[in-house]
């Protein structure tokens, strides 16, 4: 990490398996999808937390209370299932696979922003809509017709606090720290 910060957000892992389902989805999708930029599948992940730009300092003020929360939510199985735009209404701009997690899931991502609120975030405004990016329209465009999506049940074990480098072909992830749920952290 350098001293001027990072790009950060906390999310889910996904496993490999989904990742590769959700790289077939695509493909059956991308004919009927536009000028839609489609995000790479090996990057797929669910969002808990966008922080934007993070200090150092705020980084490392993270890490205890990620550790703390993950160990309280054991692993789980989240369906992934459903496609949907955002916004419902207008042109879209982001193309989604929907995910049900449990309540152990949601507790999670309230105790993600309680600690990125505590480590000097602004609170985001916005409620929580579970689900993966699959990709983002630059341009005015239709809204296209989805069929049903189901790839079943996806076991997670993992949060993640995630650096996010933008380049030309997408963004690109590495994990600054990772924290197994359900175990409690190791010092």
């Amino acid at each position: 990490m350098t001293d001027e910060g990072v790009r950060a957000f906390v999310a889910l892992e996904l496993p490999g398996r989904v990742r590769e389902a959700i790289g077939e989805l695509q493909a059956q999708l991308r004919p009927r999808l536009g000028s839609i930029r489609l995000v790479r599948p090996e990057g797929a992940h669910l969002t808990l937390r966008f922080l934007g730009e993070a200090s150092p300092q705020q980084v490392e003020a993270l890490r205890a209370p990620l550790a703390r929360a993950a160990a309280r939510c054991p692993s789980c199985e989240v369906r992934v299932a459903g496609l949907g735009t955002f916004p419902e209404r207008g042109s879209p701009r982001v193309l989604w696979l929907g995910l049900a997690p449990p309540d152990t899931v949601l507790a999670l991502q309230a105790a993600c922003e309680r600690a990125a609120v505590a480590a000097g975030f602004a609170p985001e405004e916005r409620a929580f809509r579970p689900h993966l990016t699959l990709g983002r329209w630059r341009e005015r465009d239709r809204h296209p017709d989805l069929p049903p999506a189901d790839l079943g049940p996806a076991r997670v074990d993992t949060l993640v606090l995630f650096r996010s480098d933008l380049q030309p072909g997408g963004a690109a992830y590495a994990a600054l720290a990772r924290f197994p749920l359900g175990r409690p952290a190791v010092d």
